[in-house]
């Protein structure tokens, strides 16, 4: 359509949604559908949290607009949780909050992007940061980690990457899709290679912070390296950790020239995000976190059985992740292989299109992630659909001939 901006062109509809919607499709009209496509926990949001969103409401304070990017109490209490939690030191003036962690990346590529501009993203990605790259001018490049490898980059990769036209190099540890997590000594040995580049700025996504199993210690690159502190955006929001996906705020701390001009975008877009669930946040990120814990123990036992699962299925090696709620098999047992509809199966996009048809369970190709042939589960989602979807995969790859 001509009447469109040409912009559009450059990027496609996130794929995550469109499997849910699939999913959602398939239901209604009366299949019986187990959807492990979209990246939210099954736990609702902690009665604390909820309650300081009803008093909010009901004193009024949820009512009015409120600063452009964040109320002081919660911008005080990101303030106070990345000293907690992080060892970073941010006035208030160097934080920003968003309508989720989305709206703070797409803020800041808006920013900062010019024409030419390149973002290093390690691959597997999460399906938005290239696009949202695209849309604002910039060019992402993609740096392939193997599942040998761990899904983690290696610093002689991300040094071949970098270019006098590099802008950002983007981390998301642990990462959606793979669920790997870098160590500290593998985080130190990525800064040891950004430190000999001062054109370089680091845009980490800590989203799945607190999403961590097996003893595994939690770092992010400015508390790794503080000399990085200065040209670092650390990312993070309330969304998997507290159970507010739908609340829809994320923040960040980073250069104070930054954050302002992260603030002025925001003002011509979408302003404040919307009031009661800041409060909400901020009754979050000060008050008590042992659900933390327990929801943890929950997602452990959960990633052990669908990996269990998995890695007895027909052609599918699935890896051990360290954090978030999701894992990554490859599929490429599978390529080639014929479906019982008749399908030859020619990639992963063709593998998640006859597992939905033939057994109702909704995952998502790994080409949509920047790697394949593999496919993405997420396992915040109850035992029992976990272990049904599981027991049909099992059959689904046991069928093919």
């Amino acid at each position: 359509m001509a009447f469109l901006a040409d912009h559009l062109k450059r990027i496609k509809p996130s794929p995550t949604i469109a499997v849910t919607d699939k999913a959602r499709a398939l239901k209604a009209a009366g299949r019986n559908v187990i959807g492990l496509g979209a990246g939210e926990p099954d736990f609702d949001t902690p009665d604390n949290i909820k309650q300081a969103a009803i008093k909010a409401i009901e004193s009024g304070r949820a009512s009015k607009y409120t600063q452009v990017d964040g109320l002081a109490e919660l911008k005080d209490a990101v303030a106070k949780k990345f000293k907690r939690e992080n060892g970073l030191d941010y006035k208030t003036s160097q934080i920003t909050v968003g309508a989720g962690g989305k709206q703070v990346l797409y803020n800041a590529f808006m920013a900062t992007l010019n024409p030419g501009d390149e973002v290093i993203i390690p691959a597997p990605y999460w399906v938005s940061y290239p696009d949202m790259v695209l849309l604002a001018g910039g060019t992402p490049v993609r740096v392939v980690a193997t599942m040998e490898s761990g899904f983690k980059i290696k610093p002689e990769a991300l040094e071949r990457a970098i270019t006098p036209k590099t802008k950002w190099f983007l981390l998301n540890s642990p990462s959606n899709p793979t669920g790997a997590a870098y160590t500290r000594a593998e985080l130190k040995a990525l800064t040891d290679v950004l430190v000999k580049h001062p054109h370089v700025h680091v845009m980490t996504d800590d989203m799945y912070e607190h999403l961590t199993y097996d003893d595994f210690v939690f770092t992010t690159p400015a508390q790794v390296e503080p000399s990085l502190y200065e040209r670092t955006l650390t990312i993070n929001g309330t969304s998997k950790a507290y159970c507010m996906t739908g609340w829809r705020i994320g923040y960040a701390g980073g250069p104070e020239p930054l954050i302002k001009a992260i603030a002025m975008i925001q003002s011509q877009s979408t302003t404040n995000p919307a009031a009661v669930s800041q409060w909400a946040a901020v009754e979050a990120l000060n008050g008590p976190k042992d659900f933390i814990a327990k929801h943890n123990k929950i997602f452990k036992e959960r990633r052990d059985l669908v990996v269990s699962m998995l890695n007895q299925a027909n052609g599918i090696k699935c890896p051990m992740p360290e954090g978030a709620f999701y894992v990554y098999p490859s599929c490429a047992g599978t390529i080639g292989r014929t479906a019982s509809t008749g399908k030859k199966l020619a990639s992963d996009e063709d593998f998640v299109t006859e597992l939905l048809e033939a057994e109702g369970v909704a995952v998502v190709q790994g080409t949509a992630f920047g790697l394949g042939p593999a496919f993405r589960i997420s396992y915040a989602t109850k035992t029992e659909d976990l272990e049904e979807a599981c027991r049909r995969i099992q059959r689904f790859c046991g069928n093919l001939k």
